[in-house]
């Protein structure tokens, strides 16, 4: 599966609220494997891939946590001068176009991973896969 489950959280922009909820992740066994935090002067939209998207979902519910999942793509990029150019022209070459991304630490040398929200998922993958450009499963992802 190619489809990655991230969450995008709103969060209040006050002192404690990031690590009230990083705790309470923590406390049930999940594990934060990527992040990004966007922030307001009111609140902030912490998007985070875990490695328990349907536990954390759940969780998040019934904490009264408000929260969207999204449904984006990872993808191998190589460690080296151009290596995102040359993802980011692949996907303009095919008309897609990329709403947000964010990278994240990969433990193997000369890759880098990055998510990426697209307009068209399905088109950005055959696009990538036609580049011969590796794309992560949603199990890749969530065990990074």
């Amino acid at each position: 599966m190619d489809t990655i489950k991230q969450f995008s959280i709103f969060v209040e922009n006050r002192q404690g609220k990031m690590a009230e909820l990083t705790r309470l992740i923590a406390d049930a066994g999940i594990d934060v494997r990527s992040l990004s935090l966007a922030d307001t002067r009111d609140f902030g939209i912490l998007r985070i891939i875990v490695n328990k998207p349907d536990e954390t979902e759940q969780l998040l519910t019934e904490h009264g946590w408000t929260f969207k999942v999204t449904k984006v793509i990872g993808v191998k990029v190589p460690d080296i001068p151009g290596g995102v150019a040359t993802v980011l022209e692949r996907l303009d070459a095919a008309n897609i176009n990329v709403e947000y991304m964010y990278a994240f630490v990969n433990r193997k040398p000369g890759e880098a991973d990055m998510i990426f929200r697209v307009d068209d998922r399905n088109a950005a993958l055959a696009a990538l896969r036609e580049g011969n450009i590796a794309v992560l499963t949603a199990e890749e992802a969530y065990d990074i």
